[in-house]
């Protein structure tokens, strides 16, 4: 079900900021995907083994991010979008329009406290994953890194926010 609901939404997209798809295996398992090669693999894993991006490299991510893309491409100059396993289109009417998906879906460590604490929540919680993507990028190891990604989710749940080691960072950064 979730492998056809992907396959359909991949089919109806295209992009340059989002992976090519090119076809799929649906009559046998195991089911597959066949999707353009991007070299550089998945953002975390890039992030593992560079450690922390130069401001420039972040911003620069952070725009495609902005954009909605998470996959590395094979000269690492650009980001685009890989998986769309636990989306949803949704027509959204107004940029105040309220929904309520099922909670707890996505990361734990970048994830809004209304979503944590199942609750009805907008746009600005991909927001708050954004800005959670972008500390990473820029530390070079994820938010709440001491903690189990369920804890971290529960320490931004009771108010905390990572706190950002480098103080050479630009002032509009650290903001």
């Amino acid at each position: 079900q979730d492998f056809r609901h992907e396959v359909n939404l991949l089919v109806k997209l295209r992009h340059p900021n989002i992976v090519q798809f090119l076809g799929a295996v649906t009559d046998k398992k195991p089911l597959m995907l066949i999707t353009e090669y991007l070299k550089g693999g998945d953002l975390h894993q890039y992030l593992k083994e560079k450690g922390s991006l130069t401001a420039s490299t972040a911003v620069s991510f952070a725009l495609d991010i902005a954009r909605n893309v998470l996959l590395v491409n094979s000269s690492a100059d650009h980001l685009k979008v890989g998986d769309f396993g636990l989306s949803k289109l949704i027509k959204v009417q107004n940029c105040h329009d309220v929904y309520k998906m099922t909670g707890e879906t996505g990361s734990y460590r970048y994830m809004a406290p209304e979503v944590f604490k199942h609750r009805k929540y907008d746009k600005k919680v991909d927001v708050f994953s954004f800005a959670m993507i972008l500390y990473e990028m820029l530390e070079g190891e994820p938010p709440f890194s001491n903690y189990e990604p369920y804890e971290a989710a529960k320490n931004v749940a009771a108010g905390h926010r990572p706190s950002f080691r480098s103080k050479s960072y630009l002032p509009e950064l650290r903001e």
